[in-house]
């Protein structure tokens, strides 16, 4: 019986992997006539309301138990899925989703240095061999300081692993449906943000997705409609399977097959764009794959002895408890 569920859990993650690689591939076409900031206004409306409808349908819980612990945590995850899509107009799918599996090597460091937590040799072995894999991936110009865009991927697994650290500590008690709203509130909010701030301080807008970044707010086509719907519609969906498969299976178990996003990714950009990674990028994101798995199974053998923070969040106590810290979590990860 457990294996069966381990198998469907791992049938449900494949098609996450595979619906999100897909809808995450056209984010440049969107990139290439709309800005960030409107892109992720437009989606977090479409999301919200596709939500509503199926809460009202299916009786999920949508508000927050702790307002402000919601709100912190959203905020967070939020930024880190800014930089995550900002990436997406200049660099492979694949790619920018190997940054952001660097989450769990973050959570360890984060919780060692800030918080004094344990980390045996297995786990020091899992931040090296991930370390590695984060240069390989980058390349030398980025290491070299030359491309702050490839840099953008690690720091929103950085972003994101604080979020994860957050939902463990400060939101243990919400539901999916509430995180997942929350964070798209976040995003939707941070968007019109933007949009506002280059409607009065307008950028100059290179042409393209080179402009994505700094362009305000447009006219929509019936292109950037859809595609942006499809996004709303498949990070629901994709995040839905997601949190099924870590219902019914164990959570180090469905973690691991979790990386199958980045094979799906790079599987995508090839069938839709052509393009193909150099075998120095493709063990780079093996050694980030290597490294989530070790920290993931070294997590099954030892018990959570964390206790949650029910008190109102303050960042300077986050992350001393062990957060399931996969490369997406229940957040949206990839999908956003």
């Amino acid at each position: 019986m457990t294996s069966d569920r381990t198998l469907a859990a791992a049938g449900l993650i494949l098609i996450y992997a595979v619906l999100i690689g897909f809808t995450d591939n056209f984010v440049r076409v969107i990139a290439a006539e709309a800005g960030l900031w409107q892109f992720h206004l437009f989606r977090s409306v479409l999301a919200m309301a596709i939500l509503a409808l199926v809460g009202v349908l299916v009786g999920l819980r949508l508000r927050p138990r702790n307002l402000r612990a919601v709100a912190a945590r959203s905020a967070i995850h939020g930024a880190a899925m800014m930089i995550y899509f900002g990436a997406l107009a200049f660099l492979p799918v694949a790619l920018v989703a190997a940054g952001l599996f660097t989450a769990p090597i973050f959570v360890l460091l984060i919780s060692h240095f800030a918080f004094g937590q344990h980390i045996g040799p297995v786990r020091i072995a899992a931040v090296g061999v991930g370390f590695v894999g984060v240069l390989l991936v980058l390349g030398p110009e980025a290491v070299s300081g030359a491309s702050l865009a490839a840099v953008l991927p690690v720091a929103a697994g950085a972003m994101y692993a604080l979020g994860n650290i957050a939902t463990r500590r400060w939101c243990a008690g919400e539901s999916a449906g509430t995180l997942l709203g929350g964070f798209f509130v976040a995003l939707g909010v941070i968007g019109a943000l933007g949009m506002i701030l280059l409607t009065l301080w307008p950028l100059p807008v290179p042409e393209g997705t080179d402009g994505f970044l700094h362009r305000g707010p447009v006219l929509p086509s019936g292109t950037f409609w859809f595609w942006t719907f499809v996004q709303a519609a498949g990070s629901l969906l994709g995040v839905g399977l997601m949190i099924r498969a870590y219902q019914i299976a164990d959570a180090g178990r469905v973690s691991v097959f979790e990386y199958v996003i980045l094979p799906a990714s790079a599987l995508w950009g090839y069938v839709l764009w052509g393009e193909r990674l150099g075998l120095v990028a493709i063990l780079g994101m093996g050694l980030i794959a290597a490294a989530g798995i070790m920290i993931a199974a070294r997590a099954r053998s030892e018990p959570d002895t964390s206790e949650p923070d029910t008190s109102e969040p303050d960042i300077s106590e986050a992350g001393a408890s062990e957060p399931a810290a996969s490369g997406s979590g229940a957040s949206g990860g990839p999908a956003g």
